[in-house]
């Protein structure tokens, strides 16, 4: 078939094909999305599953989120301070710092380390479960996978994220504190009552409402790539790897649509 196509036709069959191949694992994805969200809010509830999954997502996640909000916040304000300072603004380093660690560094820097951490995690494990026949097993004994494996993902990764970010919004903001007042000599009083002046409530809840969607979306690719991945370990390994790329663009694309929302609505 591929010899009666002429050569110089033959790049628009491969755009032809990747078109249609990106159109069918969008199919694929959006399908899987509703019966993972359909099994979410319909019983049965295994309830202790979504408890270990919280931990294990949440509990476990939280070290390197800590670190990355301190270093982040610490190197956010020495860098707005160097670039206040061109224009003698270097006052307004609480009141940069506290927004962008609150409506975007925080929601997005936590959701790209449980990307790296749990989302490939999750693809691993699901895949091996998968390429083990584990999971025809759950079938054999009339168990929904989606139900049982996929859902309390889902909710111990929505839940969890936005109580991961609150605490990486507080210690980020702690990091620029401690680098503002140690090294840069702000008065430690003056820089907690202008950031708890400029910070309103809408930053914060914001930015969990960013955690809660990256969440999901941390863990809907988790467990869609390990569910579709076969051949072996090679293949479960392909499966991790394409679920930290898929979460981490998506969480991206997301953030700027969500962002976009949020500047339209004023929150």
């Amino acid at each position: 078939m591929q010899s009666d196509i002429p050569v110089f036709f033959r790049p628009f069959q491969w755009v032809g094909q990747a078109v249609l191949g990106l159109f069918e694992e969008t199919g694929k994805l959006a399908a899987f999305v509703g019966r993972v969200k359909m099994a979410a809010v319909m019983p049965p509830f295994y309830f202790m599953e979504i408890l270990r999954q919280c931990i294990r997502i949440g509990y476990f996640s939280l070290p390197v989120v800590g670190l990355t909000a301190v270093f982040t916040g610490a190197a956010l304000a020495l860098n707005i301070y160097v670039g206040g300072s061109r224009f003698n603004a270097e006052q307004f380093v609480p009141n940069i710092v506290v927004l962008g660690i609150t409506r975007e560094l925080g929601p997005v820097l936590a959701a790209l380390m449980l990307a790296g951490r749990v989302s490939a995690g999750i693809a691993a494990e699901i895949g091996t479960m998968k390429v083990t026949e584990q999971i025809d097993a759950l079938h054999t004994l009339s168990t929904d996978p989606f139900r049982y494996l996929y859902a309390p993902r889902f909710w111990a990764a929505v839940i969890t994220l936005p109580i991961l970010v609150l605490i990486a919004d507080i210690i980020g903001v702690y990091g620029g504190y401690l680098v503002a007042t140690g090294t840069l000599g702000f008065n430690g009083n003056l820089y907690i009552s202008n950031t708890l002046n400029y910070v309103t409530g809408g930053d914060v809840w914001g930015g969990m409402l960013k955690a809660a969607t990256f969440g999901a979306i941390v863990a809907l690719m988790g467990c869609y790539h390990g569910q579709q991945s076969q051949g072996g370990a090679s293949g479960v390994g392909r499966a991790a790897t394409l679920a930290v790329v898929s979460s981490a663009v998506l969480i991206f694309f997301s953030n700027f649509l969500l962002t976009t929302l949020f500047s339209r609505i004023g929150l």
